[in-house]
């Protein structure tokens, strides 16, 4: 069987990258795709890291042993991290941490000081994680992957994508790098900071240096939530997923813009590739979990995160897989459009829905008269 290649645009989201985990583990076990590129963000670009790294000494299986062990890092450290759940909660099988004393002096300090005054050694034990379970040798000549991790220039707030070649430690961490928890991480002399907030992750490397044209977004972070936040961490922790989804939006929007131009005639293929898009998003179970869960790194908690991710792919693989190389999995025009109408209609009074589709219906004719 011929295998189809595909690119994977992998996202952040701190211990939620678990889920990511899974997700490859399946992919990778399953063998019918080859990898073109990967791009990759915060915890996605940790991903990156460990696949090509294993990738390039030993192929699929070894990627898969690569990714294992760097998790099983993370959550051997994350038995004794200062978030870590009460007894009662993890007695009661409760997976946010909100009301662990460390979680809560951790969240004070970063909302009166910054890392800065109550981090000035810049104290990141995730940095010896990576450096100690990563071979960027391996990364860096990998050349049977292309290889894009994001971060945020703090002086300009573009962001800056690292090719192959000039991925480091260093890059990973400015690609990870929280602002109220961490010093902003210098390469070159520039400041970093997370990459989330200009790409989670940047899907535009693939236009320009790979030849596949099918994108597998695999995400973390809700776009949609047809619920008002009201508690200050709710309002915090929405405004967060917002502004982690705004430039994968964009990008969206772009793609979708020049595949209309594509089905129009108005330009060719030779000159503009026509993206197919596929996803594989956090079910339901990852998306209501709080955001204190992304700094839950126990080794229970991560097993919980990867068994879920195999799962969701072995439904990808089950039912959307056989899309790639021919049609598009997702409908940008309804994720970008109308993609909330229907959910938020069910939820409203009759008279609420008649008037929502009142304005859909001259929004449409408003177009047609343009």
């Amino acid at each position: 069987m011929t295998k189809r290649k595909l690119n994977l645009a992998l996202q952040g989201g701190g211990a939620h990258g678990a889920f990511t985990w899974g997700v490859l583990d399946c992919l990778l076990e399953d063998g019918r795709f080859d990898i073109d590129g990967i791009s990759g963000t915060s915890a996605g670009a940790m991903n990156a890291v460990c696949l090509a790294d294993g990738y390039h000494s030993g192929g699929s299986e070894k990627a898969r042993e690569r990714l294992a062990v760097f998790w099983d890092a993370i959550g051997s450290a994350g038995r004794f991290s200062p978030p870590i759940r009460t007894p009662i909660d993890a007695w009661l099988g409760i997976w946010p941490s909100y009301n662990s004393p460390g979680h809560t002096i951790l969240e004070m300090m970063s909302r009166i000081y910054s890392p800065y005054d109550f981090n000035p050694l810049d104290i990141n034990p995730l940095r010896t994680i990576v450096d100690e379970n990563v071979n960027f040798k391996n990364v860096q000549t990998c050349d049977a992957l292309h290889l894009f991790i994001a971060a945020t220039n703090v002086w300009n707030g573009k962001v800056r994508v690292f090719e192959r070649d000039e991925i480091t430690c260093a890059a990973v961490m400015a690609s990870s790098c929280l602002p109220y928890l961490f010093k902003a991480v210098e390469i070159d002399g520039v400041p970093y900071w997370d990459g989330g907030f200009m790409g989670n992750p940047v899907l535009f490397p693939f236009i320009y240096e790979t030849q596949t044209d099918d994108i597998l977004l695999i995400q973390i972070n809700p776009i949609e939530r047809m619920e008002t936040p009201k508690t200050a961490r709710e309002i915090t922790d929405r405004m967060n997923e917002i502004t982690f989804n705004a430039s994968l939006l964009r990008e969206f929007r772009a793609i979708q813009f020049v595949k209309k131009l594509i089905r129009e005639g108005k330009v060719s293929k030779k000159e503009y590739k026509d993206l197919r898009l596929h996803r594989i998003a956090a079910p339901e179970e990852l998306v209501d979990l709080s955001a204190s869960t992304k700094m839950n790194s126990e080794p229970a908690f991560l097993n919980h995160l990867f068994k879920m991710g195999r799962e969701s792919a072995k439904k990808w693989l089950a039912t959307d897989a056989e899309k790639v190389g021919v049609e598009m999995g997702m409908d940008l025009g309804e994720e970008i459009a109308y993609g909330l109408f229907e959910k938020l209609s069910a939820s409203l009074s009759k008279e609420a829905q008649a008037e929502l589709k009142r304005g859909q219906r001259a929004s449409r004719m408003r177009k047609k008269g343009d």
